[in-house]
């Protein structure tokens, strides 16, 4: 049984010298295979090509959100409401393909890294069983004599031999140990990567779904305006005329009320001015009318009441992040009641720190209320609902002291609003969000 043993042993170290000459635990042990591999390489291709389809993309959407500006200067005219709306649809058009290239993109990366990682858990275990293989025949032959091991020599540099063999075949078991460490790390980044890309999946198709919804409203909005105006110019006139009437009589109604609200704020309350506490709500910055005494708040837009938040002029269906972490306190549309012009789909956000911030002119909330938010989240769309001149997020921000949700019934009874639940506050309680927006006072 021993000299049985210690042949075996001669013929264990080399055969790991044989290894060792290999380099076996300097590559991998398995290779994907020829048609695995193309079918990565393709992938690949798809996903550059589609790199360009995304720049041309974005392009084309840059291009429809600059003819939305220069439409928005234009005097408000029928034929501008549809210019608008018809531009607004192909850059929606262009979003949805944009969104589908991105989702396309998505999918196919999590197909290559599925297949990195499958190479890479398939590398890992063959080495791994390689490696305890050799290390269980090691404690096998382990328990030989010196006599033994001369014994089942033909001289001494056999043994010689042998013994540098092992040293470099432990030389090269902790080369594939270390190799081995890696490769379960880049495992672990690969899983991560791939569950990245799966979350970034589900909110690109998301996205998807919102921005059809978003379309098919547009068209919806364009008949709407058709039918009422029956493609005339004096009729559509008249309807502007008529909601600058309702929308300075809702705003009378606010002011009466809020100038009554006295409430005495504790500064300590909430964040000092300068500090920076709230990030952008949108990823493009294009400031349109700001906080306070501002021309069109003098020509009596407000009715004497200075603009009570900043408004970004922004194409309809923008993604729009929460500025803070924070509890949604409520959300709501206006526009359900006929004739109340006012914020339209709006969102109000409660945060830790003392402050509030609402966002208006929707259209599309994404949110509810008591929903917990992150900061950068998305919580709705911009758009161009309740009264507004043109495509626009109104940014608020207020001392949360201050703040109050009423229903404009129950407390003004003649109203086109009363059924209308709509966030008011103390005129104290206003705050000029380029205080305590990041970098603001660049914006100034």
């Amino acid at each position: 049984m021993k000299i049985f043993l210690c042949t075996e042993y001669v013929l264990f170290l080399r055969a790991l010298g044989f290894l060792v000459i290999v380099g076996i635990f300097a590559a991998p042990f398995s290779h994907p295979s020829f048609a695995q591999a193309g079918i990565v390489d393709d992938l690949t291709n798809k996903i550059a090509g589609r790199t360009e389809d995304i720049k041309k993309l974005e392009e084309e959407i840059m291009k429809y959100q600059e003819q939305l500006t220069f439409i928005g200067k234009e005097k408000d005219t029928l034929n501008s409401a549809v210019q608008t709306l018809d531009v607004t649809r192909r850059k929606l058009s262009a979003d949805i393909s944009l969104t589908e290239k991105k989702i396309g993109d998505a999918q196919d990366t999590i197909s290559v890294l599925s297949s990195t990682i499958a190479d890479t858990q398939i590398d890992v275990d063959n080495k791994s069983e390689a490696i305890g293989y050799f290390i269980r025949k090691m404690y096998t032959v382990d328990e030989l004599s010196p006599v033994e091991l001369v014994l089942s020599s033909n001289s001494f540099s056999d043994i010689w031999n042998d013994i540098e063999i092992l040293r470099r075949f432990e030389e090269d078991m902790n080369i594939a140990i270390h190799n081995l460490l890696a490769k379960k790390e880049k495992l672990e980044s690969d899983k991560q990567d791939k569950k990245t890309q799966q979350q970034q999946l589900v909110a690109y198709e998301s996205q998807l779904s919102d921005q059809k919804t978003i379309a098919d409203q547009n068209r919806a909005e364009k008949n709407t305006l058709l039918q009422q105006t029956k493609n005339q110019e004096s009729a559509y006139q008249t309807k502007l005329v008529e909601k600058q009437r309702l929308k300075e009589a809702f705003e009378k109604e606010i002011l009466d009320y809020e100038s009554q609200i006295k409430v005495a704020l504790d500064p300590n309350a909430f964040p000092a001015v300068g500090s920076g506490v709230l990030a952008w709500p949108l990823s493009k910055i294009t400031i349109t009318q700001y906080f306070g005494s501002t021309p069109f708040s003098k020509s009596g837009a407000y009715n004497g009441k200075d603009h009570n938040g900043l408004d970004l002029g922004i194409p309809v269906g923008t993604p729009l992040k929460a500025s803070l972490s924070g509890t949604v306190w409520a959300t709501g549309n206006t526009d359900v009641y006929a004739g109340c012009y006012s914020y339209g789909k709006w969102v109000l956000i409660k945060h830790y720190n003392g402050l509030t911030t609402l966002y208006a002119h929707l259209s599309l909330v994404k949110v509810v209320q008591g929903q917990t938010v992150d900061t950068g989240e998305i919580i709705g769309y911009t758009g161009n609902t309740g009264y507004s001149t043109g495509p626009h997020l109104h940014f608020g921000v207020y001392a949360t002291q201050g703040v109050q949700l009423i229903k404009m019934g129950d407390v003004k009874k003649n109203t086109n609003c009363g059924g209308a639940t709509v966030p008011v506050a103390s005129l104290n309680a206003y705050m000029n969000p380029l205080d305590y927006l990041a970098n603001g006072n660049s914006y100034r």
